[in-house]
């Protein structure tokens, strides 16, 4: 792959794939931002540490990317994560898009976007597929998003 953004991407999901959390990092500049429906805006650290939660609360995690795109200093990826979803033990497949720009061969802006309501039906079952479109649900999933990042950021680091 000679396109150094494209190989970027490919680093950044390959990294993924093996649960490495501080080499995902490493794609992304200080100041990223990143977003996506369930934890809403992220910049800096705090998107970093979003990464380093999910990967060390994954249980039968599983990624694959593709239709990595360039046009200069942007990007678009697809990617499915399939896994467990710690709070119910419920099995989600998430079929994501993704949006970045790039300065300095680094991620600055990360978006991903998915059906929330899909995700919810997998995740919560009977009480996500009745109320997970509600704006009300899907607000009580991101608090509780929210909630727990800032825990895990709260721990102490080892």
């Amino acid at each position: 792959m000679t396109d150094p953004n494209a190989a970027l991407i490919q680093r950044f999901y390959e990294a993924f794939q093996r649960s490495d959390a501080e080499a995902m990092a490493a794609c992304y500049a200080p100041d990223v931002q990143f977003s996506d429906p369930v934890f809403g805006v992220l910049r800096g650290r705090e998107a970093s540490d979003m990464w380093r939660m999910l990967i060390s609360r994954a249980t039968e995690f599983s990624l694959t990317f593709s239709d990595i795109q360039t046009v200069g200093q942007s990007a678009t990826a697809n990617w499915v994560a399939t896994y467990r979803f710690t709070q119910t033990g419920r099995k989600v497949v998430n079929r994501i898009n993704a949006r970045f720009a790039i300065r300095d061969g680094l991620i600055y802006e990360h978006h991903d976007s998915f059906d929330l309501w899909t995700w919810s039906r997998q995740a919560l079952g009977p009480k996500g597929w009745l109320l997970g479109w509600s704006s009300f649900m899907q607000n009580k999933i991101r608090a509780q998003a929210t909630k727990g990042l800032r825990a895990y950021r709260q721990q102490p680091k080892k």
